[in-house]
């Protein structure tokens, strides 16, 4: 029986964007006398999308809850600004100070554990373990990660590096403590995680029964100075280069995912964040910009999605698609790019 995942990108205050679009897509669904928790068998989230992930897989919170959450006001709890002495934000301290991001994901998600799914499905977050120099994928179908608590791991999978202070997860008894960074810089893409674990999952199941929703929080297009960068130490590199949003570019795994899975199996949701048909205002692409204004700006792209999206995704959950597989919008023409 074919089997659904939903895969969701990191992009910090960006993920406004991902939860309006599925706040739209749930809708439709419900029309259907269905829901998103209905149609989806896997969950993989990075970052900001395993919020989103660990909300719809282990939370009864409903989608437009879920949507809520990246509002004016939590962003700006979210974002809380580090203001120790002789500290400057993001160079020698993280940027921001991270209890109250880790306050407001306990009180969304209260109790909740990995394993709080209804059987036969699953859900995956992607972090990094820093001491131990690996990926660390915390996942349901893993005996060890079951127990922990969802809002833990969520918060784990968003302390991106500069931004927000490392987390220190407490594992099982039988495991060593783990001190973990967003996962964003390994995989911000969550997708081919999700494929591979599902193909553990599910060994009866071929690729060919596989269908995969992912959604993006659209992607920069600032210019990096290339002569500049000729002469660039590590500081230079952190505060002109970028090199977290290098390092979380998810180009590479789409391509992957398009490549990979048959034709009419897959559909990305991306934009880039510039001027296009049908999106005049595009929002700011820093994953830290929660001012009114740019919020706004993120719930619009969202709609800008679910108009050019949304009718594959709903057809795609409720195993109706018979169209093409997409990918990211092509800025010239405002419109998915088909494969097919």
């Amino acid at each position: 029986m074919p089997k659904l995942i939903l895969s969701l990108d990191g992009g910090g205050i960006r993920g406004a964007a991902t939860t309006q679009f599925l706040s739209k897509v749930e809708e439709q669904l419900q029309l259907n006398d269905t829901t998103i928790r209905d149609c989806v068998d896997f969950y993989a989230g990075t970052s900001t999308g395993s919020i989103i992930a660990l909300a719809l897989a282990t939370t009864n919170m409903k989608m437009a809850e879920i949507n809520e959450l990246y509002n004016y006001d939590n962003g700006q709890k979210i974002f809380t600004e580090n203001k120790g002495w002789f500290e400057i934000d993001g160079v020698n301290a993280p940027k921001y100070e991270g209890q109250s991001k880790t306050e407001l994901l306990q009180a969304k998600f209260k109790a909740a554990r990995i394993d709080d799914l209804p059987n036969n499905k699953h859900v995956l977050a992607v972090t990094y373990a820093i001491e131990k120099r690996r990926p660390m994928i915390i996942k349901s179908s893993k005996a060890d990660y079951q127990s922990l608590y969802s809002y833990q791991v969520a918060d784990a999978s968003s302390a991106a590096p500069t931004y927000f202070p490392t987390k220190e997860l407490e594992m099982p008894p039988e495991m060593d403590e783990s001190w973990l960074i967003d996962g964003g810089v390994i995989a911000n893409n969550p997708t081919m995680c999700a494929i591979a674990e599902a193909r553990r999952c599910w060994k009866e199941e071929s690729i060919s029964d596989l269908r995969v929703l992912s959604i993006g929080t659209g992607f920069m297009t600032r210019k990096i100075n290339g002569p500049a960068s000729r002469g660039w130490g590590a500081l230079q590199w952190m505060t002109k280069g970028k090199i977290l949003d290098i390092l979380s570019d998810e180009r590479v795994v789409a391509y992957q995912g398009i490549t990979l899975m048959d034709q009419g199996t897959y559909i990305r949701v991306n934009a880039k964040l510039l001027e296009q048909p049908g999106l005049p205002n595009p929002p700011d692409d820093a994953m830290d910009d929660v001012s009114r204004t740019n919020i706004k700006k993120l719930k619009a792209l969202g709609d800008f999605w679910f108009e050019q999206y949304g009718e594959a995704a709903v057809q795609l959950l409720l195993g109706d698609y018979n169209g093409p597989s997409l990918d990211r919008i092509d800025p010239k023409t405002g419109r998915p790019i088909e494969h097919g």
